[in-house]
């Protein structure tokens, strides 16, 4: 009898955790909108920020989205070639890129790479105390450490799926010329024939929601890591994980969203 009544104070208390961590996420995020108007804006440090969340990532982008154009448009001609729809192969490749893979390849990367950074680097600020310093110096910490990282992650992602989605296209031309002899030029005009210009807005609006959802998500984890050595691991495993699993989401919210308009 003890341990059932214990058992179910645990899954109470675990329960109850989790609806504290929403809603303290909920206050991190409003702070966010409350303090990235006021100044100062701590231009040079987001400026940094962004080398550090964009160029450092690029030779990773640039790799991962090549295999992928090359992979997707090599796996997509067989069931294209049984149904004699080989023609339809660029557009069917452009429209899987614009629409779901450069916005969701490129973002889980981010949450991966610099999530963990970020929730590496601000949890161990957060346990050696150097953010409790900077607030006795008269520094805003959130702004500086919080804000300027936000801000970053939201205008890099936009950038990079930008940039991903060109070379996936580029990997997909080039399998598709050394099977079928396509022109640049043709796969050109067969791969932005069906893209609507819903589809670009949508791609846009996916990248700066997931960007702006891996910045918040992991400045939260690396403010608020606990004391020790492993609050730092644990946040930064927290920030790429709760990240991964926010993207999900969103995307199914924001593909459903998109569909409506389609219809």
């Amino acid at each position: 009898m003890y341990k059932e009544i214990k058992k179910q104070k645990s899954n109470f208390n675990a329960i109850g955790k989790f609806f504290s961590g929403i809603y303290n996420l909920y206050i991190f995020t409003i702070r966010f909108f409350k303090e990235v108007f006021v100044p100062p804006y701590e231009l040079k440090e987001i400026i940094n920020q962004c080398y550090e969340v964009g160029c450092k990532t690029l030779p990773l982008i640039t790799l991962t989205g090549f295999i992928t154009g090359i992979v997707f448009t090599k796996q997509s001609r067989p069931s294209l070639s049984e149904f004699g729809a080989v023609s339809w192969l660029p557009s069917l490749v452009t429209i899987a890129i614009i629409r779901a893979l450069a916005p969701l390849v490129t973002s889980l990367i981010m949450a991966g790479k610099v999530g963990s950074n970020i929730g590496a680097e601000l949890g161990s600020m957060k346990v050696s105390e150097q953010i409790d310093a900077m607030e006795m110096t008269a520094t805003n910490p959130y702004k500086f450490l919080v804000v300027t990282r936000v801000i970053a992650c939201t205008l890099m992602l936009t950038m990079l799926v930008m940039y991903s989605g060109f070379v996936s296209l580029l990997g997909a031309y080039l399998n598709v010329h050394h099977n079928e002899s396509t022109s640049l030029p043709a796969f050109l005009h067969d791969a932005f024939e069906k893209i609507s210009f819903l589809d670009i807005i949508s791609s846009f609006i996916k990248s700066a929601l997931y960007g702006f959802t891996v910045g918040i998500i992991s400045c939260y984890k690396g403010f608020n890591a606990s004391k020790g050595t492993a609050g730092v691991g644990k946040a930064a495993n927290q920030a790429v994980v709760i990240s991964m699993f926010a993207i999900f989401l969103e995307e199914t919210v924001v593909v459903q969203f998109v569909n409506s308009f389609l219809r």
